[in-house]
């Protein structure tokens, strides 16, 4: 299966890290493509990615969503095509993809689902203030 080419301008989705965002490609580089925010579909994941849904690490990370306009380099098969026609305004999916989040990690009941909230908590602080 080959890639999709995508080109400057075009609305992507784009997986980085762990968090999803609608954005647009700015630039192509040889393994990635240069993606400007515009929304965010999932919050990244807290905690340490190597151990996964483990609070017994020597950092549990604080990961905060990138934020709006924000540029970074997405690996080219991380990049889809955006199929909607209206793109959220990011104030507004940013909330949307915490609040899903937090829905899913109070239905978990583990100690690493409820650091993982007291950590959203934290950065729901910062990002609404």
């Amino acid at each position: 299966m080959t890639e999709k080419s995508f080109v400057n301008g075009e609305i992507v989705t784009a997986i980085y890290k762990t968090g999803k965002y609608i954005g647009e490609i700015t630039d192509e580089r040889a393994n990635a493509y240069l993606v400007r925010v515009l929304a965010v579909v999932n919050h990244p994941t807290q905690g340490d990615l190597h151990n996964p849904k483990q609070t017994d690490v020597s950092l549990f990370h604080q990961r905060r969503a990138l934020a709006y306009r924000e540029q970074t380099n997405v690996p080219k098969n991380m990049v889809r095509p955006y199929d909607e026609t209206v793109i959220p305004d990011y104030q507004s999916s940013l909330k949307a993809a915490l609040e899903k989040q937090k829905q899913k990690l109070n239905e978990g009941g583990r100690e690493w689902d409820q650091k993982s909230l007291e950590m959203i908590a934290e950065l729901e602080a910062d990002y609404f203030k």
